[in-house]
C-alpha cells in the first residue's frame, strides 16, 4: 500500500508543477497532511481555492474548490482514467492550464503504464500508514513549538517523506532536518529521521553518545534513525530532543 499511495501521491505533485507557479526549491510540488480529514493535499490551485487532494480511509482523490466538490475512488480505477478525471475537472473547474503528468525526478520504481489499475488489497494496513502520519504530523509540530523553531511541515512527493527544515536560534549556524521515512535501504520500515547541516555540509555523528533510542549513523547518510514500531509520541519526541542535544552541546 505505501507504493500504490506514493505512485497516487504523484497525481498532486503533477497538478502542483502544471498548474502552480514554479519556485526554485520545488516547495510549489510539495504537500499537505491533515490529521482530521486524513489526506494529503496540494497547496492552492488557482485563485478559486481549488486544491486535490488524496484521502486515506477512502483510498480515493478529491477535488475541492469555491464551487464544488468532486471524489474518484482509485481502487480497481486504471491510471489512463484517473489523468482524463483530473483533466476534466481541471476544466470544470476553469483552470485554463493542461495538466502535464511529467516530472523532473524520478521514483524508486516505475510510473504507472495506461493500464496500471490501484487495488486496495490491505484496508487495515492502509490505516496503520495513515497514523504513522498522523502520529509524525504531531510529533513534528510539538518538537518544533517547544523548540521555538519554525518551518512547515510538508510531504515532499519524491522520497514521499513527512518533513521539515529549520535553522537552529542560536549562533552556530546549524539547521536541522526532520522527518519521517518510507521504508528503504536504511530502513525495511517507516522511521523517524534527524540530521543537521553547516551550509550543504551534513555534520557528521562520529562520537556522539549513544541515544536512549534510535541510532546515530555516519556512512553516507549522517544523523539519527528511529524505527518507528512501538513508538509513541513521547517516545518519537525524547528520540528528536536527545538528538538535538548532541549536536547543540558537540559542535
Amino acid at each position: 500500500m505505501t507504493r500504490q499511495m506514493h505512485l497516487a501521491a504523484q497525481y498532486l505533485a503533477a497538478a502542483g508543477i502544471s498548474f502552480i507557479e514554479k519556485k526554485d526549491d520545488d516547495s510549489h510540488t510539495n504537500l499537505g497532511f491533515s490529521i482530521t480529514d486524513k489526506k494529503m493535499t496540494t497547496h492552492q490551485l488557482s485563485k478559486n481555492g481549488d486544491v486535490l487532494a488524496l484521502q486515506y480511509s477512502q483510498f480515493a482523490l478529491e477535488w475541492t474548490s469555491k464551487h464544488f466538490t468532486d471524489s474518484l475512488p482509485l481502487d480497481g480505477v486504471i491510471h489512463d482514467n484517473v489523468l482524463n478525471w483530473i483533466s476534466t475537472t481541471a476544466i470544470k473547474a476553469n483552470i485554463k492550464k493542461k495538466y502535464q503528468y511529467s516530472f523532473h525526478y524520478e521514483l524508486p520504481y516505475p510510473l504507472p503504464a495506461k493500464e496500471y489499475a490501484f487495488t486496495l488489497t490491505n484496508q487495515s494496513k492502509l490505516e496503520e500508514l495513515v497514523n504513522y502520519r498522523i502520529l509524525a504530523q504531531q510529533v513534528l509540530d510539538s518538537f518544533l513549538k517547544s523548540n521555538q523553531l519554525k518551518s512547515d511541515i510538508r510531504i515532499w512527493p519524491h522520497h514521499f517523506d513527512l518533513g521539515a527544515f529549520a535553522q537552529l536560534n542560536d549562533s552556530s549556524e546549524i539547521a536541522i532536518g526532520i522527518g519521517l521515512g518510507i521504508p528503504d535501504t536504511l530502513v525495511n520500515e517507516y522511521y523517524f529521521y534527524i540530521s543537521a547541516y553547516k551550509g550543504h555540509e551534513g555534520l557528521v555523528t562520529n562520537g556522539f553518545s549513544s541515544l536512549t533510542k534510535g541510532k546515530w549513523y555516519n556512512n553516507g547518510f549522517k544523523g539519527a534513525l528511529l524505527p518507528i514500531s512501538n513508538i509513541d509520541k513521547s517516545t518519537a519526541l525524547l528520540f528528536f530532543n536527545e538528538a538535538l542535544n548532541q549536536y547543540k552541546t558537540t559542535q
